[in-house]
């Protein structure tokens, strides 16, 4: 159900996109939390074309651990009436690597992930917001589709 309430909304945020306009910033590095502990570096490479790289790291008490790169490719547009409000779409790929001491087993996986979300930026101080959805498919090693990742980023502002 929760699910479904995000995709509406963010439907309802394309249908009210008339224009587009420019980021307020090229690059920002940051925290995400979510499933699991994250670094974020986003870039934009034009106004509304952004990448983020994301590093995660997840650890359970049974002994297991999760560490995955995953790289992304963000359409960026506005949002009519909310200054620095902007919704996104893209996808990229990942590499994710799986140890566990209870089961004594490891592996890696490699696929692709889509994204959809929320950016905001601040007028009066360098920080930049976002919350995400990022479903994911394992071609190698995982347990096919997954849509547990997203999060929330925080990143400070460099430029």
């Amino acid at each position: 159900m929760k699910k479904l309430v995000v995709v509406l909304f963010m439907f309802i945020c394309c249908v009210s996109v008339t224009k587009i306009e420019a980021q307020n910033y090229d690059n920002a590095v940051g925290l995400r939390l979510g499933w699991g502990f994250a670094g974020s570096l986003k870039h934009f490479f034009t106004e509304d074309l952004a990448g983020e790289g994301i590093v995660n790291l997840r650890n359970s008490y049974l002994g297991a651990s999760y560490f995955s790169v995953t790289a992304l490719a963000q359409k960026h547009n506005p949002i009519n009436d909310v200054p620095n409000l902007y919704w996104y779409y893209g996808g990229g790929a990942f590499a994710g690597f799986f140890s566990s001491e209870y089961t004594d087993s490891s592996n890696v996986n490699i696929g692709i992930a889509g994204n959809l979300g929320l950016d905001y930026t601040f007028n009066d101080i360098p920080l930049n917001l976002s919350i995400d959805w990022i479903p994911s498919i394992s071609l190698t090693g995982g347990h096919g589709f997954g849509a547990e990742a997203g999060g929330i980023a925080a990143r400070y502002i460099l430029n």
